[in-house]
């Protein structure tokens, strides 16, 4: 089985923003993750990403909200969807 992609999604906000998502299942697990998918998830403004969800073989499941990196703790897709863009809203308002 090829990756197969699940969602791509790209959009400019009024603010100027851009939302870009794009979320893959994969036939394994990309190493340390114990999940199928393969996401990358963008919110830039200005040239700068203020929000960023991604993984990554050999760093994980992690986040960026406006420079700052941490682990994120990834539960289902639907789950992931909310979380950034309830982190895109609290920026764009």
């Amino acid at each position: 089985m090829k990756a197969e992609l699940l969602k791509q999604h790209r959009q400019r906000l009024p603010n100027g923003g851009l939302v870009e998502m794009k979320i893959w299942k994969l036939p394994c697990p990309v190493p340390p993750c114990d999940h199928a998918f393969k996401y990358r998830l963008v919110y830039v403004l200005d040239g700068k990403r203020l929000v960023g969800f991604d993984n990554e073989r050999d760093k994980g499941d992690h986040k960026h909200l406006d420079g700052k990196e941490t682990v994120y703790r990834f539960v289902s897709i639907d789950q992931l969807l909310d979380d950034f863009l309830a982190e895109v809203e609290r920026r764009v308002t």
